[in-house]
């Protein structure tokens, strides 16, 4: 139980206990932003060696089926109490992703784009994307799209949550991929930011990859939604994403990185995701 306290502290997982140190005080790190070439501390090498289980990629965290329970609930609850603690929602995916992530992970090894992406590992960040270059491609482009969504939303690639309990390197690069695509759903999509927006997303991420964290942020998300909200989710914009999301391809099978100048409609029609509903979100 002492390992499980000190690797959720270091996670980031508020300790359910009262006083100094309460739930939302700890953060995942961000020394590391890359998350595939930091080093831990000190003491968590030692942890590791002591109950001789071996760190998988750079932060890795190894944990037992009733730890990772454990943290799937504690971040459950703290994802549900605030959908906006993306620290919390990146452990809950991990811990809770033993069946939906291998089976992403086999449909990119059977798609030549999603295999090469598998090989090759590219990121999504501000290091590897040339901002000055996307803000200058057309509108209606994927790559000026996409740069008009971070600015608009005031959003940052950067902010995605390095893998830590995914005990399986591969699978954590899926995960992480998932992860820095993410905002282009919500440019393909039409997608903001807002609640509204990023329940949507979720719907159609839910439908895309399996993943519970997905399933649990689209059930759940609405009960923040207004009554108008509601019925327009209800009524247009969740039947839109489930169809889309069914009828898309795998998205974690484009390679972005290299679509950056194909209209944003063209990419869509390729993928199979219908137009957005004419709709205010």
């Amino acid at each position: 139980m002492r390992q499980l306290l000190l690797r959720a502290a270091r996670a980031g997982v508020p300790l359910l206990r009262a006083g100094p140190g309460c739930p939302g005080e700890a953060r995942l790190s961000h020394s590391d932003p890359q998350g595939w070439d930091g080093r831990g501390g000190e003491e968590e090498e030692e942890d590791v060696e002591e109950e001789g289980w071996p760190r998988l990629y750079p932060g890795h965290i190894p944990t037992s089926p009733l730890q990772k329970a454990l943290l799937a609930a504690g971040s459950a609850v703290m994802a549900l109490y605030d959908p906006y603690r993306h620290d919390m929602v990146a452990v809950l995916g991990e811990t809770t992703g033993c069946l939906a992530l291998p089976n992403l992970r086999d449909k990119m090894k059977h798609h030549p784009e999603g295999y090469r992406i598998l090989q090759e590992r590219p990121r999504i960040r501000l290091s590897t994307l040339d901002m000055s270059r996307l803000r200058g491609l057309p509108d209606g482009s994927l790559g000026r799209e996409y740069v008009r969504f971070l600015e608009d939303n005031k959003v940052s690639p950067d902010t995605r949550m390095p893998p830590k309990f995914v005990d399986d390197e591969e699978l954590a690069y899926v995960i992480q991929r998932y992860r820095e695509v993410h905002d282009l759903m919500h440019t393909l999509l039409g997608m903001p930011t807002n609640m509204l927006g990023e329940v949507v997303v979720k719907w159609f991420e839910a439908v895309q990859t399996g993943l519970p964290m997905c399933v649990l942020g689209a059930a759940f998300g609405p009960v923040r939604l207004s009554t108008r909200k509601l019925q327009v989710l209800a009524t247009e914009l969740v039947p839109w994403a489930i169809q889309s999301g069914l009828n898309a391809s795998c998205v974690l099978n484009v390679y972005y990185e290299q679509r950056w100048e194909q209209p944003v409609e063209s990419l869509r029609e390729e993928i199979g995701i219908f137009p957005p509903p004419a709709v205010r979100v």
